[in-house]
């Protein structure tokens, strides 16, 4: 039932989604890296509200910290009591409990759509029907390669291994290749790295790179903006090796796409860190609210001299 109710919803994502990736395909010459890659930035680009509803919604947070504090204090005996008046002050400073998560619960199915467009090429670039693809699948007994499994089918076919009109037919509308790179082919890694050494290599060894710069940019930024957030620095090493060790296990077109997102995703989101960072519209917030005061006393003062001066 779970999956099928996934399923269902990652489709009514997917279809649209995927008319923006057949666009930017056809607009730059069937150049699968360039679609990805442009694809990837205009996604990135159009969540940036999503980011600003979040990095609002953290403001709220930090701007009635101390209030709740106090409430700890008071009622942290009472866990029920406690509860009851934290969601009274929520309503009280017209703050939502769930601000800062509901943007990601949005962003998230969104991510991972994106991830199964860019791992399905076949099914959403070339439109090829799916019982062509589950014979293929079955042919190279890939049940168990996930969605990375078209992209082996398509390397499968361009290497003689796989014999299927249906899919030849279409690949060529499609090029598959950056700089040389083939991206269907999956980076095989050898401990002999000056023998072996393999261009492929390239892509993983790229997506290590481009979280590394993004995680560090991040590290930085973060200390500067918000130095009492909790430290992150455990990740910034972490992440990046994860996802050079996994590039060694996927086609080159799936390192190539996490690239792409780390180095765009990461510095549009530092940015928005810098930019607007807790710290910063907390303190244009307060400011606001001084101007506001000042505005009020002023006419509260000028009221009562002119009130002064008629009498």
């Amino acid at each position: 039932m779970v999956n099928k109710l996934l399923e269902w919803l990652f489709r009514i994502i997917n279809i649209p989604l995927s008319y923006i990736l057949n666009f930017f395909a056809d607009f730059l010459g069937n150049s699968f890296a360039a679609a990805v890659l442009v694809f990837t930035l205009f996604i990135n680009l159009a969540m940036i509200p999503l980011s600003m509803k979040s990095q609002k919604a953290s403001v709220g947070q930090m701007r009635i910290k101390p209030k709740l504090d106090e409430l700890k204090k008071k009622y942290g005996d009472d866990k029920q009591r406690y509860s009851q008046e934290m969601q009274k002050l929520y309503q009280e400073e017209n703050i939502s409990m769930s601000g800062g998560c509901l943007p990601m619960l949005i962003r998230l199915p969104i991510m991972f759509s994106i991830y199964y467009l860019i791992t399905q090429p076949l099914t959403y670039l070339m439109k090829v029907p799916a019982d062509v693809i589950t014979k293929a699948t079955e042919i190279l007994n890939l049940a168990d390669k996930g969605y990375t499994k078209e992209l082996t089918i398509i390397d499968a076919v361009k290497n003689g291994t796989l014999d299927m009109p249906e899919i030849s037919a279409v690949l060529g509308d499609i090029d598959f290749t950056l700089f040389g790179l083939n991206l269907t082919e999956i980076p095989k890694f050898s401990i002999n790295i000056f023998e072996n050494y393999d261009k492929l290599w390239l892509i993983p060894i790229a997506a290590f790179l481009a979280q590394m710069l993004t995680s560090v940019i991040s590290l930085k930024i973060q200390k500067k903006v918000n130095p009492d957030a909790p430290s992150m620095s455990g990740m910034m090493l972490t992440m990046p090796l994860i996802s050079l060790f996994i590039g060694f296990t996927v086609p080159a077109g799936v390192g190539f796409y996490w690239a792409c997102s780390s180095l765009i995703g990461g510095l549009i989101q530092s940015g928005i860190q810098y930019y607007y960072g807790p710290q910063k519209m907390l303190a244009n917030e307060r400011a606001k609210e001084i101007v506001t005061i000042f505005e009020n006393e002023k006419k509260y003062i000028d009221k009562r001299l002119a009130d002064n001066s008629d009498k």
